[in-house]
């Protein structure tokens, strides 16, 4: 009785270290995805964003040169020039402060932090150099061209490779995590099920002990101990298995398109960086429409596609998709999204990012027919204007179209996360070990008086 008494205390313990062990690599799992790798890609995807719209800007304002006609739409440029500065600071503070332990992260910080500063002194100086040239629109002056050159080249070459590289960092890290979460969980849960009824199988031979040997049908501290035992496995399987159900719909479901979509809104500004650029260099102009079309084919690639012929084949494939949601025929990061649906309301805001990133494509046609006819001024109105059906519009439609995406999936990663936050606080762990105490005093208390008669 002594021997199988201490089986079922030895048991129960196992069983519990188990289950605490399980539900604690998942609780930290999900923090760390959650609360620190995540925001943190998030975050630096941002920074991303912020400059390459500053950029935009910077080149923007080249492009309306001392136009009166500009006038207005120069100072809402400036202000967004400043807007987004801000941003950036406030995002690379943010990213400094998560990359504290990463060496790695912490060198390519330390490259933004640097850089930074010397592309928004080119930049300032660009700027200082066409309002003294009074330069017509679309035509700055050389010496501002080269200073924009040098600013927007560092940019490129420097400081968005840098943030690509906290970026990427980040993103194996949670890659790391959950691939590691996942198999914990699932052989996690085996474990609890295996231990636990070991448990209730040494319990109730130790039940059946007492009853054969006293002559007692039941021993209730001894039954109460088998269905504590029971309700903990049972609690501890569907603990572990929401966790394994929460760590999907924040990582898969949820994490992956806030991700996609983080880099389809930085690729995006990116696009319209290039768009001002091709009409502010004439010299580079085919070098910033080849760079226009990468990142186009980044944000939804059309295999076999030409600049010239890259909107009539997305119109096919966005038809076919259309007609069966099922059916996603382009890759990049929409692709990545229209494959991934999953929340309510997804759907239709994913098919509101196709339909605006299409007229956006449009409209860049546009302007470089216009440019092209030599009608500059005309392409700049077009390209910088504000008003409904020009692009500068059609892109913040489009812009806001994948903010609103982003939104869906961002809530439902928070939620996940807080669900396992929840499930497995500080009130899960001490209703867990108080059950654990009561348990294992119970059973020594059905065991004791029996122990005694033999005494």
């Amino acid at each position: 009785m002594r021997g199988l008494t201490g089986l079922c205390l030895a048991v129960l313990l196992t069983a519990a270290a188990a289950t605490a062990t399980v539900l604690t690599g998942a609780r930290e799992g999900t923090d760390a995805i959650g609360h620190h790798a995540a925001p943190q890609v998030v975050r630096s995807a941002d920074l991303y964003f912020a400059l390459n719209d500053m950029d935009a800007q910077a080149a923007n304002l080249l492009l309306f040169g001392a136009d009166p006609d500009f006038t207005a739409l120069r100072r809402q440029t400036l202000d967004t020039y400043e807007q987004r500065r801000a941003q950036a600071d406030t995002d690379l503070q943010r990213v400094a402060e998560a990359v504290a332990g990463d060496p790695a992260g912490q060198r390519a910080v330390q490259t933004v932090l640097g850089e930074l500063g010397r592309y928004e002194g080119r930049v300032a100086r660009a700027q200082l150099l066409e309002e003294q040239a009074h330069a017509p629109a679309g035509k700055p002056s050389a010496e501002a061209l080269a200073a924009y050159r040098e600013a927007t080249d560092l940019l490129r070459q420097r400081l968005l490779p840098a943030v690509d590289e906290v970026t990427a960092a980040n993103s194996a890290t949670v890659e790391r995590i959950y691939a590691a979460q996942r198999g914990d969980l699932g052989t996690g849960w085996w474990w609890i099920l295996a231990t636990g009824l070991l448990a209730l199988a040494a319990l109730g031979a130790l039940q059946r002990v007492l009853t054969v040997r006293f002559h007692r049908l039941v021993n209730v501290p001894l039954a109460l101990t088998t269905l504590l035992a029971l309700v903990g496995l049972i609690v501890g399987l569907a603990l572990a298995s929401r966790a394994e159900h929460q760590l999907v719909v924040a990582k898969s479901n949820s994490y992956d398109s806030v991700i996609a979509l983080g880099r389809a809104r930085a690729v995006a500004y990116d696009l319209n960086a290039d768009e001002s650029r091709y009409l502010t260099d004439p010299a580079r102009a085919a070098a910033y429409e080849q760079s226009f079309f990468d990142k186009t084919q980044s944000f939804a690639r059309v295999d076999g596609a030409t600049i010239s012929g890259y909107n009539a084949k997305l119109a096919a494939l966005a038809d076919t998709h259309r007609a069966d949601h099922a059916t996603v025929g382009f890759g990049g990061f929409l692709g990545d999204e229209l494959r991934n649906i999953t929340f309510a309301g997804e759907q239709d805001a994913a098919e509101r990012v196709l339909a605006a990133f299409q007229a956006y494509q449009r409209d860049d046609r546009r302007i470089r027919e216009l440019n092209a006819q030599g009608r500059l001024k005309e392409a700049v109105t077009f390209n910088t204007g504000l008003a409904a059906g020009q692009s500068n519009a059609d892109f913040g439609v489009l812009s806001a179209a994948i903010d609103d995406v982003q939104a869906i999936n961002q809530r439902a990663l928070d939620s996940a996360v807080a669900a396992t936050d929840d499930d497995l606080d500080a009130v899960t762990a001490t209703t867990g070990g108080s059950v654990l105490a009561a348990v294992l005093a119970l059973t020594l208390l059905g065991v004791r008086p029996r122990l005694r008669e033999f005494a």
